[in-house]
C-alpha cells in the first residue's frame, strides 16, 4: 500500500485527536489517600489529600469533607475546591474516635475506563499517645484504616444481579399475553421457547 503524504498526515492528525480526546488525567481512586499534616493538634487538625495533586484539571477539583462522633452526628463539614488540605480547629475531645468521610469528584478528570472521577474514602481517626526516645509523651491525630478511595461510578449497591428462569409449562402469546389452551397455527411461548401448532 502506498501512503501519499496527504494520507500520512491525516493518519497522523487522527490519532493526535483520539488521543486528546482520551486522555487519562487522573489516577484511580484506590490508588490516592489521605494524611495528617504536621502541626495538627489537639485542637487543630490539618489533612492532606492526594487527590488534588493527582487529578487534572485540579480547578475542578471537590472535596466534601464530614466529621462525625462514633453516633454519627456531624462534628464537622467542609466543602473545599481546588486545594488538598483540609484545615480547622476542633471542638470535640482526644477520647473520641472521629470518623471521616470524604467525596472527591471531578467531572472533568478522565480515569482510564472513560469515568470521571468520583471517590468515597471512609477512615477513622483517633488522638495516638506516643512518647520520645527522650521519655516525653506527645499525641497526634492518627488514621486508624489508612483507606483508599472507592468508586462510586459503578456504586448500584447491586453486587451482582442473578436470573433465574421460570420453566412453569404456562403458554404466552408473542404480546406476553398468558393463554390458557396452546392457540392452532399460531406461535406461542412455553419455557422461554417459541412453539407452533398445526392442527
Amino acid at each position: 500500500m502506498k501512503l501519499s503524504i496527504k494520507n500520512l498526515f491525516l493518519l497522523i492528525l487522527s490519532g493526535i485527536i483520539k488521543n486528546l480526546f482520551s486522555q487519562v488525567t487522573c489516577v484511580p481512586c484506590d490508588q490516592l489517600g489521605m494524611s495528617i499534616n504536621v502541626g495538627s493538634d489537639s485542637n487543630s487538625i490539618s489533612i492532606y489529600h492526594s487527590g488534588q495533586y493527582l487529578t487534572h484539571p485540579r480547578s475542578e477539583n471537590n472535596f466534601n469533607w464530614e466529621f462525625l462522633d462514633e453516633s454519627g452526628n456531624i462534628l464537622h463539614q467542609i466543602k473545599i475546591v481546588d486545594n488538598a488540605f483540609a484545615n480547622f480547629s476542633v471542638n470535640w475531645s482526644t477520647n473520641d474516635t472521629i470518623n471521616v468521610k470524604v467525596h472527591f469528584v471531578n467531572d472533568s478528570a478522565i480515569l482510564e475506563n472513560g469515568n470521571f472521577i468520583n471517590c468515597l474514602f471512609e477512615d477513622q481517626l483517633y488522638w495516638m499517645i506516643d512518647t520520645f526516645p527522650s521519655g516525653n509523651s506527645f499525641g497526634r491525630w492518627t488514621f486508624i484504616h489508612n483507606s483508599s478511595g472507592k468508586d462510586m461510578n459503578n456504586s448500584l449497591g447491586i453486587d451482582a444481579l442473578e436470573i433465574f428462569p421460570i420453566f412453569d409449562n404456562k403458554i404466552y402469546d408473542l404480546f406476553g399475553k398468558e393463554l390458557q389452551e396452546i392457540p392452532i397455527g399460531k406461535i406461542y411461548i412455553r419455557n422461554r421457547k417459541k412453539y407452533i401448532k398445526m392442527n
